[in-house]
């Protein structure tokens, strides 16, 4: 019996409970005295694995606005890496939020490449957190869409480096405004392509594991058209065997490097497993499919002698609802 089968075993409502949550209760205590070493192999990862398949066929999933700044560094270095190859690169930050991904990801290309030209479009379909990320001012104290957390993993010298800083709140420097257009849109619409234009990078975090599996996996295949042939697309924050199945699926070719790092590299995703809906299982190079499994950067393939896509030009910031 598979980890999804014994999870669908325990899933059974009774006395107005579900058996799986009450089981998974009881376990959360005795899982977190163990050392992490421990979970991480053999039958205790297999177990994990059942636990966090009942923990995705339970939960109530909702939108989160929490994030950080630098959130994923081994994935921001590849992102520096790869736009290496780029002239002028064209990238879309999809369920942008409140902007820390945003100039977080600006930072880290333009600081190596000062002279680099960008346009980026940073898409969410919440207006409020987009005008919130469109004015790049945070405060210290927080407010209702962010707390002191958002700044938890910056150094005092790369405040510095992304913002000016006053007495109650830090605002992004204005070199790391420049070239973004705002939009509101959901990166499900099937005419995401067509109003965005391809795309050399596309960046996809740390939304689609709040959608129902079905729902990810057509929002996922969506999402690749906006890649152009050659582009790159980096989707961390969902269910791995979505996934798998869809890089599989469409031929993405798995980047391999700081793979592990980039896993790694979001130290809140890691703790939340196996117990919550979006934690992330321990990187297992074991696995017959770890390289399409743990990537969180694919390669659109572009076929041999095929010419490079024609960039569409949008209309002046549309919606894209």
């Amino acid at each position: 019996m598979d980890r999804s089968a014994i999870a669908h075993a325990l899933d059974i409502n009774g006395l107005g409970k579900s058996l799986g949550r009450v089981f998974s209760g009881l376990n959360e205590p005795l899982w977190g005295a163990i050392p992490p070493w421990m979970t991480r192999r053999g039958p205790l990862r297999t177990y994990g694995s059942c636990l966090h398949a009942i923990a995705r066929m339970r939960s109530d999933r909702r939108f989160y606005f929490g994030t950080f700044f630098f959130r994923n560094r081994p994935q921001l270095e590849l992102a520096r890496r790869l736009s290496g190859e780029l002239p002028d690169p064209k990238i879309t930050i999809l369920a942008c939020s409140i902007g820390a991904e945003v100039y977080s990801i600006l930072w880290a290309l333009r600081s190596g490449r000062p002279g680099l030209k960008i346009a980026a479009n940073a898409v969410d379909i919440s207006e409020e957190a987009l005008e919130f990320g469109r004015g790049g001012i945070y405060p210290l104290a927080g407010s209702h869409l962010t707390d002191q957390k958002i700044f938890a993993r910056l150094t005092n010298l790369e405040k510095h480096g992304l913002f000016d800083v006053e007495a109650n709140r830090l605002n992004v420097k204005a070199w790391l405004k420049e070239g973004i257009t705002w939009r509101i849109g959901d990166a499900a619409n099937p005419r995401l392509v067509e109003l965005l234009g391809p795309q050399d990078l596309v960046f996809a975090n740390n939304f689609l594991c709040h959608m129902q599996a079905e729902d990810a996996e057509r929002c996922l295949r969506n999402i690749v058209k906006l890649v152009r042939p050659g582009g790159y697309l980096f989707v961390s924050g969902i269910d791995l065997d979505v996934r798998t199945k869809v890089a599989r699926d469409l031929g993405l070719e798995p980047v391999i490097d700081l793979m592990e790092e980039a896993h790694n590299g979001d130290p809140s995703l890691l703790k939340d497993w196996p117990f919550r809906y979006w934690g992330l299982e321990p990187f297992d190079p074991r696995r017959q499919d770890w390289k399409t499994r743990y990537s969180s950067a694919f390669r659109r393939h572009r076929p041999a002698g095929a010419r490079m896509a024609e960039t569409i030009s949008p209309a002046t910031d549309p919606p894209i609802a």
